[in-house]
């Protein structure tokens, strides 16, 4: 789980990515506190609950009324509930501690869990056009007044347990992910109750399945934003918004210490915890304390990232009023190359 960007060096002053409250530690958001996460966590339990307790009447009423859309909504509904079972599991796991070998601790696994969901939801997708293809060519009756019935009994259920996760959403993937998980099983309450009423009034049972692959084009699309954020934050991508090439640019340009800023990295272990490293070289006469402090307020500035690691290259630092040469802590005009790290 930890980013692999340190340059060859330790970190000998215990610099620490974890959740434990180090001093060093990322600054929460107000949606990644204590509090908000175990409210995530019961928006996924209650959700789950909700489309559990309703997953076995669809699957009745879909096989008494021969409701292919009652059907490609029940079996929705039951990958939905593992998928939200799965959500809640990853937010119980993340609240273990970091540890040696996991220093980031487990707040990646819902990203894992919400690309996994994501590619559930293609394969809702896929059998629902295959079973509406198969509907097509050889229509079966449909009992339209039975479907209303329970299509009606989905979609509240589904508004509720959508209401709930809607709430608690924030900026998190792995509740989005559970979300539309849920929104699709409304969309398909939707088409089966739409779809029961055209049956009932014109007797067309064609109806059925092509409003069913209307639903599963629906979530195809939602599934494709799911895996392309999910997959992009465990492919260490950079988070929304931040251009490594334009913050390099401007701590050189507004900050008087900075020579050159370069070695931008930035990640997310989740969306609320976005981090970054870099490395600037001083300017001469610079104090590398107060250049790495005021790197670390112009990031936040710009970015409104709080977790940035920054590394200093000194080479001829002015340290008390005199030029030091910092690894031999002797005062001389010309110091080696060799960089001396300054973290935060």
């Amino acid at each position: 789980m930890g980013h692999g960007h340190n340059h060859g060096h330790d970190h000998p002053h215990g610099h620490d990515h974890g959740q434990a409250g180090h001093s060093h530690g990322p600054t929460l958001s107000a949606s990644d506190t204590p509090e908000a996460r175990r409210s995530k966590e019961r928006a996924i339990l209650i959700a789950a609950a909700l489309t559990g307790s309703f997953m076995g009447a669809e699957v009745v009423g879909g096989l008494i009324s021969g409701s292919l859309a009652l059907l490609a909504d029940a079996g929705h509904m039951l990958t939905d509930f593992a998928s939200l079972m799965l959500a809640w599991f990853a937010f119980r796991l993340a609240r273990r501690p970091a540890d040696w070998k996991r220093t980031y601790g487990f707040d990646r696994f819902s990203v894992l869990a919400a690309f996994v969901n994501g590619l559930t939801l293609f394969a809702i997708a896929g059998w629902i056009l295959f079973e509406a293809i198969q509907r097509l060519r050889d229509p079966h009756e449909v009992l339209g007044g039975l479907m209303l019935w329970v299509a009606v009994g989905g979609l509240v259920v589904n508004i509720l347990a959508f209401w709930v996760l809607i709430r608690a959403e924030g900026d998190n993937l792995n509740i989005r992910a559970a979300s539309l998980h849920v929104m699709g099983d409304l969309l398909g309450s939707v088409a089966a109750i739409a779809a029961s009423l055209i049956i009932i009034w014109t007797g067309w049972t064609p109806i059925d399945p092509v409003l069913s692959v209307l639903v599963a084009l629906i979530i195809l699309r939602s599934a494709g934003a799911v895996l392309r954020e999910s997959g992009h934050i465990l492919l260490e991508g950079a988070p929304a918004g931040f251009d490594a090439r334009a913050v390099a640019a401007d701590l050189e340009a507004t900050l008087p210490g900075v020579a050159r800023a370069h070695h931008v990295h930035a990640w997310s272990i989740t969306q609320e915890r976005p981090m970054a490293t870099l490395e600037v070289e001083l300017a001469p006469g610079a104090v590398a304390d107060d250049v790495r402090r005021a790197v670390k307020a112009r990031v936040r500035e710009t970015t409104g990232m709080e977790h940035v690691t920054v590394e200093v290259a000194v080479g001829l630092a002015r340290e008390g009023g005199r030029d030091r040469c910092p690894e031999a802590g002797t005062v001389t005009r010309i110091c080696p190359r060799k960089p001396v790290i300054a973290q935060s």
